[in-house]
């Protein structure tokens, strides 16, 4: 890691650490070192939602938010708190796609897009998030870590070590989680499109 990005992930984890120990202003000092990562998550996950669905100011709006109400948060590091942040992100637009949909009865599912890096079903074809979620949620069931693994990875964009550090396994079980994962998910979400 290069110096002004060891001194910046650095600051990161003080502040979190300072903000899980009490100071009130932490938070309102890791906000601007860390908004710009955030809104690079909440454009990944925007991708494929409908344009008069949630804004991605809206829904890093909506994680601050969020964050600024959980203190009993252990934060470990910079990777952590990103985790965090993607896991929230992912349940604001799970809840608005359930939203949309009562409203609706069922119709305009958001959609989303799936980095190439990081494709869980098959080419040519988008899961809607609401069934994401749900095959997520069976995963979860099966096995919490791969789960895990996923939303780290998918979802919050974090390298296979990044993800290996949070989770406190070796990269080669993030791997194998991860090779797991995609295509138990595009089975799952297959299934559930039937």
């Amino acid at each position: 890691m290069c110096g002004v990005a060891a001194r910046s992930t650095l600051r990161v984890t003080k502040h979190l650490q300072d903000w899980r120990d009490g100071d009130d202003t932490a938070l309102d000092r890791l906000i601007p070192l860390v908004y710009a990562e955030l809104r690079r998550i909440a454009r990944r996950q925007m991708r494929g939602e409908r344009r008069d669905s949630i804004r991605g100011t809206e829904l890093v709006g909506e994680v601050y938010l969020r964050l600024a109400g959980s203190r009993r948060v252990n934060w470990q590091d910079r990777a952590h708190f990103f985790a965090m942040a993607a896991r929230i992100m992912r349940r604001v637009l799970v809840d608005a796609a359930r939203r949309r949909n009562m409203q609706k009865r069922g119709g305009g599912m958001a959609l989303v897009t799936f980095n190439e890096e990081l494709v869980v079903i098959e080419r040519g074809r988008e899961p809607d998030i609401l069934a994401l979620d749900d095959a997520l949620t069976a995963l979860a069931e099966l096995n919490p870590r791969k789960a895990r693994v996923v939303e780290l990875r998918y979802f919050a964009g974090l390298t296979i070590k990044e993800t290996a550090e949070v989770l406190d396994v070796s990269e080669d079980t993030v791997a194998r989680d991860w090779d797991f994962a995609r295509p138990w998910l595009e089975r799952a979400i297959r299934k559930a499109s039937r």
